[in-house]
């Protein structure tokens, strides 16, 4: 199928507390094979932070943290790997295999779908701080992808991809989505967290924004985008800058809004546009 034939696909990044949830995950993973059942082509991106956290504690491995990166070493990677592409990577496509969809696990490794590249943390005196096996995407060859879309697969990726340098990376979900965004000139992006999008004041729900520009974002950042949401909005600003249509930031312990946002019907969230 050409590229001007095939339909924009939505990428979707899974994650926050929803993944942990056993129900919940079972929800959205039920909205999202309806969604798939109806002829929306569907990538899932995902992460997983609480699995990590626990298998580390778990092997004895303590967790530094710098500049709320998680620094890795290679023996940090092999559980960080165990527990991405292993664990979580492998319950989301059980389930969706499940539910009577065809799901495939991936991880940025398979068929170079992604290649990273090392990321280094500046600290406050713009001094280079390495993070070890930390990395950024520098490239996502889509061909795999689009491969399985066209015959009618859900491919459900985990975040970890291979360095031109031989190593292994880890590398931020929000980041990675993205990245598969952009490159597929994706119909959305779609990033689920614990709220129900971006707010003025974060801690008055009130103050949802409810749609955004990319250029406002540079003036926003610090002030109203800081924290978590800084790499969030980040990867909603690449996305759209780069291909994709727009980019929607909801709160995933809801699954109906999943729906409202794909049909593009009236729902609680921050949509990103040009």
């Amino acid at each position: 199928m050409s590229s001007n034939d095939r339909p924009r696909p939505i990428v979707i990044k899974y994650g926050g507390n929803a993944i942990v949830d056993t129900e919940l995950t079972r929800e959205i993973l039920n909205k999202i094979v309806k969604l798939h059942n109806e002829g929306h082509k569907i990538v899932i991106v995902h992460g997983g932070g609480p699995f990590i956290k626990e298998n580390l504690e778990l092997a004895g491995i303590k967790s530094e943290f710098i500049g709320g990166q998680r620094k890795t070493d290679s023996k940090a990677m092999k559980y960080i790997e165990m527990s991405l592409k292993g664990e979580v990577n492998g319950k989301i496509v059980r389930e969706i295999n499940l539910l009577g969809a065809k799901a495939v696990g991936l991880s940025g490794k398979d068929g170079q779908l992604a290649i990273a590249k090392r990321r280094y943390h500046y600290d406050e005196n713009n001094r280079q701080v390495d993070l070890g096996q930390v990395g950024d995407v520098e490239k996502i060859n889509t061909e795999i992808i689009e491969l399985l879309l066209d015959n009618n697969y859900i491919p459900v990726i985990a975040t970890i991809a291979a360095g031109s340098d031989g190593n292994d990376y880890n590398i931020n979900a929000d980041n990675f989505a993205g990245f598969v965004a952009a490159a597929l000139n994706a119909d959305e992006l779609i990033l689920m967290t614990d709220v129900d999008g971006l707010m003025m004041n974060p801690d008055d729900d009130a103050t949802i924004i409810t749609e955004l520009k990319t250029n406002e974002i540079e003036d926003l950042i610090g002030k109203v985008i800081k924290g978590g949401m800084l790499p969030k909005t980040e990867a909603c600003k690449y996305a759209v800058d780069n291909g994709a249509e727009r980019s929607i930031i909801i709160n995933g312990t809801k699954p109906d809004l999943i729906e409202a946002a794909i049909k593009k019907q009236d729902f609680l969230g921050t949509i990103i546009t040009k």
